[in-house]
């Protein structure tokens, strides 16, 4: 077979079934836990003004050099967009254009497009999903997040996940927090590699995030944030911290987690999968942002949220052997009288529930058996001559011992449900 002449674009890919299917339920998943938690679903645009990302800070990578950017076609003012690269920023947005009442509570789904590397679990445009919560200092609402992303990959069927804990403290912690790892930097800023000397005059606490391995070393030692936290902050974090306890939810508390972006504040967190390539484990994650909304021009608001990489999360699977779900055809329809009776079948089957398939052009009894086999399906109903004459229909174990048995046509709905749950058994 020649190869075609167009390619899905560098670091994104096609998601075909069954792999598609795995995706579907997950977000099934997903969506299913956080309507449980009273959070209602939020569909943002796929592009912004550029502006709403630089909010981000300017020593993520993000904002310097992993942002799809654009301009619109109005030739008096065209308009600095960029394809989204994370999506807290966009629900800021909409908070402060929208006004909610708040707390205000959303979840989301959809891509997300970032200029880096593509390498296993990690393309140019990714699928996220994740949550927000807007408007609440309540440590409370810091546990409930993290509880619900852990409650999400324990539905999917994780049981390695590990979760990672810390505190980055308010911006009276931060301002003493820097000082000291400045100077820590600056007294090792020759071992370290040329990238982190060049962060560390942007934002030293970025430093941290390095995972070079020439970094390592500087970072194993440089003084802990815990040890910089104020009273308001510690006790914010304890109460965090016996939150998750009360809910049986384990964690490890790193003092050097940080996150990728430059707008966390107090709780910060990961989840990472260890059966997954140690340098790229983290699945999801997220933290508070309390000064966001007000960088966006909207008034001091409150936020924690997270999201979660749905492309990592099932290798993840694969790594725990989990099989997830697809969507499997319960029926295959094989008409050997020129189809009508297919057409009218598989329709009269869809709309009471049934997954059902059939063959088209008219192929001979022997096609649409092994069709019908392809497909996976638990039973085959047949129509041939004899049974359109008789108005019967002939069905077929196709995963059991091919038993098969003839039925009246007007019987066959009022028939199926009981005999496919026998079927499965």
């Amino acid at each position: 077979m020649s190869k075609s002449q167009f390619q899905a674009p560098k670091g994104t890919r096609d998601i075909m079934a069954p792999e598609s299917d795995r995706v579907s339920n997950l977000l099934s998943i997903f969506e299913e836990t956080l309507n449980s938690g009273g959070y209602g679903q939020i569909i943002s645009p796929i592009f912004e003004d550029i502006r709403v990302f630089q909010r981000l800070g300017d020593s993520s990578q993000i904002v310097t050099k992993e942002m799809f950017d654009l301009f619109d076609k109005d030739p008096k003012n065209p308009q600095h967009l960029v394809l989204r690269p994370e999506l807290t920023a966009s629900i800021c947005r909409a908070f402060t254009q929208h006004r909610p009442v708040t707390p205000w509570k959303v979840w989301y789904q959809g891509p997300q497009f970032r200029y880096e590397k593509p390498q296993a679990g990690r393309y140019r445009q990714f699928l996220q999903v994740g949550a927000e919560l807007l408007g609440s200092p309540d440590p409370h609402a810091d546990v409930e997040i993290i509880s619900l992303a852990s409650r999400f990959f324990q539905k999917a069927g994780l049981s390695n996940t590990k979760l990672l804990l810390n505190s980055l403290g308010d911006a009276e912690t931060r301002a003493n927090y820097n000082e000291a790892l400045i100077g820590y930097l600056n007294l090792n800023q020759a071992d370290l590699s040329e990238q982190s000397q060049n962060t560390m005059l942007k934002n030293p606490l970025r430093v941290l995030d390095s995972k070079r391995e020439q970094d390592q070393a500087v970072i194993h030692s440089a003084p802990v944030i815990s040890d910089f936290l104020n009273d308001d902050s510690k006790k914010h974090f304890q109460i965090v911290q016996k939150g998750l306890s009360m809910l049986e939810i384990d964690y490890e508390l790193t003092p050097r987690l940080v996150r990728g972006l430059d707008y966390y504040t107090k709780t910060t967190f990961e989840f990472i999968a260890p059966g997954l390539d140690t340098a790229q484990n983290a699945v999801g994650g997220g933290g508070r942002y309390d000064g966001l909304v007000e960088a966006l021009g909207g008034p001091p608001t409150e936020g924690i949220g997270f999201a979660i990489g749905i492309d990592r999360t099932l290798l993840a699977c694969e790594a725990e052997n989990i099989s997830v779900p697809t969507n499997n055809i319960e029926i295959f329809v094989i008409d050997t009288t020129g189809g009508d009776e297919a057409l009218i079948l598989s329709d009269e089957l869809r709309q009471i529930g049934f997954s059902v398939d059939r063959s088209f052009d008219q192929r001979s009894m022997k096609s649409q058996m092994k069709a019908a086999d392809r497909s996976g399906a638990q039973l085959a109903i047949i129509i041939g001559t004899d049974e359109l004459n008789e108005n019967q229909v002939t069905l077929r174990d196709l995963r059991g011992d091919g038993t098969q048995i003839a039925l009246d046509r007007q019987s066959l709905s009022k028939a199926l449900p009981e005999m496919l749950q026998e079927m499965t058994k």
